[in-house]
């Protein structure tokens, strides 16, 4: 049998594969689960140097299980959230002064969590889209949505 995760600790794992998945993909971590007093930023990935060449990227993650109600998290991801995202975003570039004149963005990762009926996952076309949990379950990095909404003033 295996042990149930909480949603914090899925949330995690799912973070874990899209972060994975980025750095396959170039970028590398600035901060993951970095707090402030607006909420958190899941992660911070950049690509290029720390200025105006630079990009740096706010990444919201959600992870959902089956039989989720909010379209895999995208539904979450209301104009409320996306300004506590960029009230924190804007306090990051604050405390990180070298990133202030880099091209920002706001993207989503939307990771399902999902049950196999015995045996390992099924073979995936980018295998870095997804992991394994254990004998019955893994995480797939369902959708990954660039620039998921507008910077404002930026």
């Amino acid at each position: 049998m295996t042990a149930e995760l909480s949603k914090t600790e899925l949330g995690t794992l799912g973070e874990t594969l899209v972060a994975n998945w980025l750095q396959s993909q170039g970028w590398r971590p600035c901060d993951r689960q970095w707090h402030c007093r607006w909420g958190e930023l899941d992660l911070v990935m950049a690509k290029g140097p720390a200025n105006r060449d630079g990009q740096l990227a706010f990444v919201e993650v959600k992870t959902r299980s089956q039989g989720n109600w909010d379209a895999y998290g995208l539904m979450a991801i209301t104009r409320s959230k996306q300004a506590k995202l960029w009230k924190a975003a804007q306090l990051y570039l604050l405390k990180h002064p070298q990133w202030a004149e880099a091209t920002c963005c706001f993207d989503v990762a939307l990771v399902a969590c999902r049950h196999q009926a015995g045996g390992a996952p099924p073979t995936s076309p980018n295998p870095a889209r997804q992991m394994a949990l254990d004998d019955r379950r893994y995480l797939v990095l369902q959708d990954y949505i660039d620039n998921a909404f507008d910077v404002p003033g930026r």
